[in-house]
């Protein structure tokens, strides 16, 4: 049925649909051989391999047993081979790289990754849904330490949600050292990405932009109400676009949170859109808006971090940036910092880490990524200490 000749690949009347559009599945992509096509979808928030037969058209999902996860198709270089690769992470789960027996579908390990002193079955992973605010249903994924008294915990709650990017509940080993000092770590897939398709970045840009900070705040209080984490303890993370997230937030719910970290923030929106000289300003109009028509100004500056600080209890926040960052430049961390500090009401510290070196990514190198890391980890352990 799928064979097709030189002469019909380019002739569209002898295209069959295979798989009918499903507003509940995105297709990512997809590798094929000769009796079976395998592809990369997500239902549910959650990503899936499927495995359809090329005549029959029968279907079936490899399986995982664990219930927040992130897989993909891995390399498959050989359209005759006899085993498809495919790779897979969980929370607590190190990456590594199944491969599948096309005949029979049994699958072994082929590689992990290696973690010192890392014992998986040590630790839990739950995935849950909560309500927002407008009952949308938000996938929030978690990872804690078993033993763990879950009420009293101290929580970090991790989110993104901008231009589309999907963040999978994948293996983080910067977050072993919380993990092994009781924290909860909660990654809340909130509009803004595309966990549950295209609707849901739709439902998170431009015009819609608010969802994404509702959907995190609502999520944070969600968690709480349902046990998970002291109310006293609660932390948020995010970079880039995610920084501007947690400006959003502390400026929404300045209060709900005891620490941020804000990484290279996209925090002054409104000056930087508003400048088309800034190489990536025009281009990201379908992201946040033009400023030039009103309606969209006004909606950006009504939640634009650097705008809407205010005389705050704001909690203690951790803003890193770099002089030579590219996509946000060092000047809007730089200026956010020091109005954020005239404006808090708070005794909490408010830090600014300049990197002189690196760009949006932070320094390069395995030993540089780990310093930054402790340093996150580092702030955030001290505010426990101190509650």
């Amino acid at each position: 049925m799928l064979k097709f000749s030189h002469a019909q690949i380019n002739d569209y009347k002898s295209w069959e649909t295979v798989i009918e559009h499903n507003s509940a599945m995105l297709i990512e992509d997809f590798e094929a051989f000769p009796d079976y096509i395998y592809l990369e979808v997500r239902e549910d928030g959650l990503p899936k391999i499927l495995k359809m037969h090329r005549q029959t058209l029968d279907k079936q999902y490899i399986e995982f047993s664990e219930p927040a996860f992130s897989c993909y198709l891995a390399t498959n270089n050989e359209y005759l081979a006899n085993e498809f690769y495919y790779g897979y992470s969980s929370p607590k789960k190190p990456s590594s790289i199944f491969k599948e027996d096309i005949a029979t579908g049994t699958s072994e390990l082929v590689w992990q990754q290696s973690v010192s002193n890392f014992d998986e079955n040590l630790y839990e992973v739950e995935r849950l849904k909560i309500d927002a605010r407008d009952e949308t249903k938000v996938p929030v994924s978690l990872v804690y330490k078993k033993g763990t008294d879950l009420s009293q915990a101290p929580i970090l709650v991790y989110g993104y949600g901008s231009y589309g990017i999907i963040i999978d509940a994948a293996f983080r080993t910067s977050i072993l050292p919380l993990l092994n000092r009781g924290f909860i770590f909660a990654v809340a897939n909130i509009r803004g990405g595309s966990e549950m398709g295209r609707f849901w970045y739709e439902d998170g840009k431009i015009l819609n932009k608010k969802n994404t900070f509702y959907d995190f705040i609502d999520a944070t209080k969600s968690l709480l109400d349902q046990g998970y984490g002291n109310s006293k303890n609660v932390y948020a993370m995010g970079g880039s676009a995610g920084g501007l997230l947690m400006g959003a937030v502390i400026n929404i719910e300045p209060e709900l949170y005891t620490g941020i970290i804000s990484a290279v923030p996209f925090v002054d929106v409104v000056t930087t859109m508003s400048d088309e000289s800034i190489p990536l300003t025009t281009f990201e109009y379908k992201e946040w808006g033009n400023p030039a028509n009103k309606e969209e100004y006004d909606y950006i500056k009504s939640y634009s971090p650097y705008d809407n600080i205010k005389p705050a209890n704001y909690p203690a926040v951790l803003v890193t940036s770099s002089l030579y960052d590219s996509q946000v430049q060092y000047y809007e961390p730089a200026k956010y910092v020091p109005k954020l500090r005239d404006n808090t009401t708070s005794k909490n510290p408010i830090i600014m880490k300049m990197n002189l070196v690196g760009g949006h990514a932070g320094k390069s190198g395995r030993l540089n990524a780990l310093e930054e890391s402790a340093l996150d980890n580092a702030f955030l352990i001290n505010l426990v200490k101190s509650n």
